[in-house]
């Protein structure tokens, strides 16, 4: 954690407001960064916030949702079953580009001198706005206005203006529209991205011409660029309108080119005369349509545009809005600034969601190319609560894509000898794309994870016909994964193991019983069970319907709820905790307090192999299983985990600080919460894990509204049940929030003193418990829920509570940083009873030194563990020995 310290913006640069992000300071340095906090997008198309100019920058950003290129993965060792092509997301042809020239001298931010400067981004309006005043060479002054928009109402749709002024005198202005193909966002400027070092969180870049040129032409105002994707076939059409408006004099060029299209508008300046000029685009994707058709949708998306007019875009965007912040507004009181930072990341998650329409979203959205554009677990765990409570259209529309992807996701089962479906680890297209099984393919619990989400949807909208149209299949062919990837164990009373996988925590990989993955999985196959007799019971044709298409007989269910109910969950009686998987507590412990902060994250600085001998988390592994699956285990189990893991949980994942805070809450910790709530918040916003230039954290932004939701709010729906235990911060005197509960819309206004909950649309009453208490909200009977406290308290932070930790077999855990030494220590055995020595010349016993990666302390069982440490090193046994030490207590 970040000990307490604050974490905010730089507010000489990013003022508060509410309902805004605004910049008052470029600062060129931070270019990455401010590109993807500024990035406009709909969920199918994303611009990231390149200057209108389109010169220098991080990544010349455009990208379409589910428009991929592949490519041949090369193994250094194959072998069966390995992915074999990779996918990663295209930048597509870029549109943004308006180029300003005042007496033949181009505005370039990092070169201009600026005498006025501010950009904005209007949760509202959804608008990026930018206001400058430019002192050219030449000594004029000249306001420059860029607006850009991407529609949520239409989809393929994206309007920009530049608006030139000279305050002085005249001048001769050029405005230099185009559309460029710059393939992998690479910048003819020679800036372009930073690929130096390695890290894995970024894009693959492709050597290789990715679009192929296709049809290419212009007519009067409109240009047209599209291109064929050299290895997946897919194709891609951009086209583009320009009006101007003046009373100045113009002539207007224009020239194309497969890869460039330019429309330039010369202009006679005179001072006081504005100069406006509006870009109409439309883009248009698929797998299999001809170009030549995508081109025509491209000019139906623009011709359509041209017959409502522009302003009509503008006003059909703030009404979508309006509506949208109606469903899913979060208001804090009195904290501006924590609104500011809440209402950035609700808009970013409509920005990455709302017009997927039955594609995936990917880790990055449409903002960035990181981790290539694919979609992982993380939609499913950390944005589709959000979308299935404020927006179960788009939540529909997000199982729909994972429903599409069930006949390769069954083939991929059949090559791991699975039965049923595996869904893929990483993906674009269906297809798995992980290069590294252990950290990827290992993960089975995605299985779990999107029935999870299958269940989340149908608690909050009980649409039966969606789960009677296809959607039972998830939940069938998962469970069916599950039956035959585990094993029966019988001594005595018989349980259920699953081997060889990996959970959420990637710090610890291919592992038995991984508790997460077994929890889940036991939910994954009680909940096809009640899928399936829940169709049989309400919807008999579609049951009939599916057990035909499945082949599905009733002694498979038998099946699954004797695995379910055997299934092995981990526990250490003698630590009273659940071990993350069965060998866990074997490991050495990592001490993350005396790390060193350039040697974070540990997965830029130390190999995988280091890490997986350790006790240390990349993230909440057991604890998200806590959250998840609350109702499994009790307070006092969720307490002792908690307090165990935490200060082994390093947060080098933006997943994880969401899942602690949640569950801090729950338990007591409420400082502790608040603390990791902020730094979820401000994630992107404070650009915290140093890579938000490569997009925003999807995964991390849907967990915000957990946060709120579940963790301060207190809202859980276990088994389709809706209940709320508050947990309102201290500090804050109000928390607003908004739901849907099957087909009604309400709100929950929480207070120390007490809650509000009032029906804002809808005419069904919605059921609820409040720590036990039944209650019914009905529309025009508002509830009023009295509160005695906000739960319980604990004082400081698991890290703070340090004792002594001993294995179950007795032997003592000591905390190590695996670094490098100069005094290499000896790791020895205790030396003879009769005081012999092991080897001559060696007192240890050992018989020789070796290098190692620090100082590996282990106790023998046998011996008093205050003192049976071995022959050691005499810095290494002083330190071991001096276990008052609070920096060498294992943190429980």
């Amino acid at each position: 954690m970040n000990g307490g310290r604050l974490v905010d913006l730089d507010r000489s640069r990013f003022p508060v407001d509410p309902w805004r992000l605004t910049e008052v300071v470029y600062d060129p340095e931070a270019m990455g960064v401010s590109e993807t906090l500024f990035t406009v997008g709909n969920g199918f198309l994303g611009l990231r916030g390149n200057s209108a100019e389109g010169r220098v920058a991080h990544e010349h950003g455009t990208f379409l949702n589910g428009l991929h290129e592949t490519w041949k993965i090369r193994h250094a060792e194959q072998a069966y079953g390995f992915a074999e092509v990779g996918q990663t997301i295209v930048n597509a042809p870029d549109a943004k580009v308006m180029r300003l020239y005042v007496d033949d001298q181009p505005l370039s931010l990092g070169d201009a001198d600026l005498l006025e400067y501010s950009r904005t981004l209007d949760f509202q309006t959804g608008e990026l706005h930018r206001d400058l005043v430019w002192l050219t060479p030449a000594g004029k002054r000249v306001r420059v206005v860029t607006t850009r928009m991407v529609s949520f109402a239409e989809r393929h749709l994206a309007l920009m203006t530049i608006e030139v002024e000279l305050l002085d005198a005249d001048a001769p202005v050029t405005i230099s529209c185009q559309l460029i193909n710059r393939q992998d966002g690479e910048d003819e400027y020679g800036t372009g991205k930073d690929r130096e070092g390695m890290d894995p969180r970024r894009a693959e870049r492709i050597a290789d011409r990715v679009l192929l040129p296709g049809e290419f032409w212009q007519e009067d105002q409109r240009s047209v660029l599209s291109y064929r994707v050299a290895n997946s076939g897919m194709r891609v059409a951009i086209a583009a309108d320009h009006l101007i408006e003046t009373d100045n004099d113009y002539l207007v060029e224009r020239s194309i080119q497969p890869d460039l299209a330019k429309n330039v508008f010369n202009v006679q300046g005179r001072r006081g005369v504005p100069i406006k000029l509006t870009k109409l685009v439309a883009y248009h994707a698929t797998r299999t349509t001809p170009t030549r058709e995508l081109i025509d949708r491209c000019r139906r998306t623009l011709d359509r545009t041209l017959m409502e007019g522009v302003p009509a875009q503008y006003s059909q965007q703030r009404e979508w809005l309006d509506a949208y912040w109606q469903r899913a507004d979060i208001e804090v009181e009195g904290h501006p600034a924590v609104q500011q930072a809440i209402r950035w990341n609700l808009f970013q998650l409509a920005q990455a969601s709302a017009r997927a329409d039955g594609l995936g979203i990917p880790a990055k959205g449409v903002s960035g190319s990181g981790y290539g554009g694919h979609y992982f677990w993380d939609t499913e765990i950390y944005v589709l609560p959000y979308l299935a409570y404020t927006n179960p259209l788009w939540a529909r529309n997000v199982l729909r894509a994972r429903e599409a992807m069930l006949p390769r996701a069954r083939a991929r089962a059949r090559m791991l000898n699975e039965d049923g479906a595996l869904f893929p680890w990483r993906t674009i297209n269906g297809e798995e794309a992980s290069a590294y099984y252990a950290a990827g393919t290992a993960q089975y619990h995605i299985n779990a994870d999107i029935t999870f989400a299958l269940a989340k949807f149908m608690h909050a909208t009980a649409d039966i016909a969606f789960l009677a149209n296809g959607a039972v299949d998830i939940a069938v062919e998962t469970a069916r994964m599950w039956a035959t990837l585990g094993f029966w164990r019988r001594n005595g009373d018989e349980s259920f193991h699953i081997h060889g996988v990996t959970g959420p925590d990637e710090y610890t990989t291919v592992v038995n019983d991984n508790l997460y993955t077994n929890v889940m999985a036991r939910f994954n196959l009680r909940y096809a069970v009640a899928s399936v007799r829940l169709l049989r019971d309400q919807r008999p044709e579609a049951f009939d319907r599916m057990v035909a298409r499945l082949n599905l007989r009733e002694e498979e269910l038998a099946d699954w709820e004797r695995a379910a109910d055997a299934m092995a969950i981990p526990f250490s009686e003698g630590l009273g905790i659940h071990p993350q998987d069965a060998h866990f507590l074997e490991r050495e412990v990592w001490d993350l307090k005396n790390t060193p902060d350039d040697s974070k994250p540990l997965l830029l600085h130390f190999h995988p192999l280091v890490i997986y001998r350790f006790q240390v988390l990349k993230q909440a592994d057991v604890v998200l299983a806590l959250f998840l699956q609350g109702d499994q285990f009790t307070r006092e189990e969720k307490l002792a985990d908690f307090d165990y893991y935490d200060p082994l949980t390093t947060g080098d994942s933006t997943l994880s600080n969401v899942v602690q805070s949640i569950v801090a809450a729950e338990i007591g910790y409420q400082d502790l919460a608040l603390e990791y709530f902020l730094n979820s918040l401000y994630v992107d916003l404070a650009d915290l894990h140093q890579n938000t230039r490569d997009g925003i954290h999807v995964a991390s932004l849907g967990g915000v509204w957990s946060a709120l939701v579940s963790g301060f709010g207190g809202m859980r729906d276990h088994d389709g049940r809706l209940t709320f235990d508050p947990r309102l911060p201290e500090s804050w005197p109000q928390l607003r929030y908004r739901m849907i509960w099957h087909g009604t819309r309400f709100a929950v206004t929480l207070r120390a003193e007490g809650m509000w909950v009032s029906v804002i649309e809808g005419e069904d009453p919605v059921t609820f418990w409040v720590r036990g208490d039944q209650y019914t909200v009905a529309p025009g009977r508002d509830v009023l829920v009295p509160l005695r406290d906000q739960g319980p308290l604990l004082d400081g932070a698991p890290g703070d509570r340090q004792v002594h930790i001993r294995r179950e077999d007795g032997s003592l855990m000591v905390p190590i940083v695996p670094t490098l030494t100069d005094a290499i220590p000896i790791i020895a055995t205790l030396p003879p009873p009769d005081g012999e020595s092991g080897g001559a010349g060696d007192p240890s016993g050992n018989g020789s030194r070796g290098a190692t990666t620090g100082p590996k302390v282990r106790s023998d069982d046998e011996q008093d563990p205050d003192n049976a440490m071995g022959e050691l090193d005499a810095r290494v046994m002083d330190d071991a020995n001096r276990l008052d030490d609070p920096d060498l207590r294992v943190r429980s």
